[in-house]
């Protein structure tokens, strides 16, 4: 994942991963502190998850021009293959990248995830993947703009999104050189009350 980030950065793209710059890396980071373990955190635990959906849907739906999917592995990730769908169906340019020999059926894999790049082919070399995904957009925008925008986004992923781009600007608040581990805590408190205040809307923008 490194290197597939260092790759697109030398190629003149931005880049989000989101172990490294969504709100896990935040929740690692403290994962093992002795004020993660404290009573008052239990409350942020709770809707940490939900934080996390949202701001991965807003990052692939709103904020992000691409997506890469490294389909490394014996099987391939989960939450990988969920954000591939998503960013397929907002009719993103994306690429799968996979140099793993394993498959799933006899040497080939799931039509149901190769066929999520468009192509039904998987790019096996990283150097191979800033040209691909510009190639793959080129033909997209060929065929003219996805209509799954504004008003068609269906009302309650609307709210997903405005919940995880508020998600981003408290991630995008952390200082530089990393939080403190009382300074994560407060920002962790505060993305729970924002999950908390989404969850009590969700059943009315559904």
């Amino acid at each position: 994942m490194e290197s597939i980030a260092l790759t697109l950065r030398r190629a003149g793209f931005g880049v989000f991963v989101p172990h490294q710059d969504g709100l896990e890396a935040l929740v690692m980071r403290f994962a093992n502190d002795p004020l993660a373990r404290h009573k008052a955190a239990k409350s942020v635990n709770r809707f940490v998850h939900r934080a996390i959906f949202a701001l991965d849907i807003y990052q692939i739906v709103e904020r992000c021009r691409f997506l890469v999917f490294n389909m490394n592995g014996r099987v391939p990730d989960e939450g990988a293959v969920a954000e591939t769908a998503v960013a397929f169906a907002a009719g993103k340019p994306l690429v799968i990248y996979k140099e793993d020999h394993r498959t799933e059926f006899n040497g080939s894999d799931n039509s149901m995830i190769t066929g999520l790049s468009y192509t039904f082919a998987t790019v096996s070399r990283i150097p191979d993947i800033p040209a691909e995904l510009l190639r793959v957009e080129e033909k997209l925008a060929a065929l003219g703009p996805s209509p799954y925008q504004g008003g068609n986004i269906p009302p309650h992923m609307r709210g997903v999104l405005d919940f995880g781009r508020k998600v981003w600007r408290v991630l995008s608040s952390v200082r530089p050189g990393g939080a403190s581990p009382e300074e994560g805590m407060e920002k962790l408190a505060e993305v729970s009350d924002l999950a908390g205040r989404f969850s009590q809307l969700a059943p009315t923008t559904a």
